[in-house]
């Protein structure tokens, strides 16, 4: 059995956690701070658990369909949803809420198992690498959404 790979990043915003909250949980924005977001599918639902939410986005330079399932969406605390897509391993997410000091405290969690074989160097190498830079990129287009505020 292979390790998993977490992880981590964390900031602060200049929003309160609830505007945080629902400009970050609105699919309606998702276009505005989702580093690679082409498109969000048709008949996409995500507002309770069980929902599903399918998008197409660039993912190491080309277009990989994301499908999205929600597990847990606590208001103004949590949202966990898995996701699957082609050519990567399946991961799981979750986006953490709080308050703090009158600012959205906000902590983005991606994990997911390695494949066996070649792709283990390359999950753990390249892959880790997208992630990353797909979670800079998200706090940064946040950021910037926010400072429009």
């Amino acid at each position: 059995m292979t390790k998993p790979v977490r992880i981590e990043l964390q900031t602060r915003f200049d929003v309160s956690l609830h505007t945080g909250f629902d400009f970050i949980t609105d699919p309606a924005n998702w276009p505005r701070y989702w580093p690679g977001l082409i498109r969000i599918e048709p008949n996409s639902r995500w507002h309770e658990p069980g929902d599903q939410a399918r998008l197409v986005l660039r993912l190491l330079g080309r277009p990989v369909e994301l499908e999205m399932t929600l597990r847990q969406f606590a208001p103004y605390r949590l949202v966990e949803y898995t996701s699957v897509q082609r050519g990567l391993p399946d991961a799981h997410h979750e986006r953490h809420f709080e308050d703090a000091d009158s600012e959205l405290g906000y902590r983005i969690v991606v994990s997911y198992e390695p494949r066996p074989g070649w792709r283990r160097t390359f999950d753990r190498v390249v892959v880790r690498r997208a992630i990353e830079r797909a979670m800079r990129e998200t706090i940064a287009n946040l950021e910037r959404c926010f400072s429009e505020r």
